[in-house]
């Protein structure tokens, strides 16, 4: 996918990385940016809302997500500067941080011990305005090449499932939520782009 002109995108990357290394050997800097519920709810600390997504559990957490957010970034970036202005993106980056951030605070607002990191969210929000946008694109996984609109069904009940099961460290919740946002916000800015996907799936075009 062409990259050319995706500036916003490209720079949220940098930062992003920048950061997530700084907080590798930082505890401190990591304890202020991470999602710790007590620190919003008592100290009004909202800003972890959006700080979770600058910092990561370790460098294969990061990678995931910058490459995710690297390929696909970069067309939802244009799309957002022609809709909604230059910092159009950024603004819809942000807003899946937090928004996908919201329900893990609320679930566990007075919970000391919950913590979570990663741009995970508003990479969902991302990804899954792309699939919106182009649904039988192919995108591997791992190395299998699956249409975009498969992955989607199939990430969403893994991760529906997941969140239920609560058997492991991921935020599933804040993927799921992301995932709802980036769709939801994208129809927004363009409804047509709603009865576009529908027209999508009735001819499938794969590639």
């Amino acid at each position: 996918m062409p990259i050319a002109n995706a500036v916003v995108n490209v720079a949220i990357i940098a930062v992003t990385c920048i950061v997530s290394f700084m907080a590798f050997s930082n505890p401190q800097l990591l304890n202020r940016l991470i999602l710790w519920p007590p620190a919003i709810t008592r100290g009004k600390e909202y800003w972890r809302l959006a700080t979770c997504g600058l910092i990561h559990a370790d460098p294969p957490h990061l990678l995931f997500n910058m490459i995710t957010l690297y390929f696909f970034g970069a067309p939802m970036e244009r799309f957002y500067t022609q809709q909604t202005g230059a910092i159009g993106y950024l603004l819809f980056y942000v807003g899946g941080l937090v928004v996908s951030s919201l329900p893990s605070w609320q679930q566990h607002r007075n919970d000391p011990n919950y913590r979570s990191l990663g741009a995970s969210g508003a990479v969902s929000a991302v990804l899954f305005a792309f699939i919106l946008w182009h649904p039988w694109t192919t995108i591997y996984v791992l190395v299998l090449p699956v249409p975009a609109i498969l992955y989607a069904v199939a990430y969403l009940a893994y991760t529906i499932y997941m969140d239920r099961q609560r058997t492991d460290n991921v935020n599933h919740s804040a993927h799921l939520w992301g995932a709802v946002y980036g769709v939801v916000v994208t129809v927004l800015v363009e409804p047509r782009l709603l009865g576009a996907f529908f027209a999508q799936l009735l001819r499938p075009v794969l590639g």
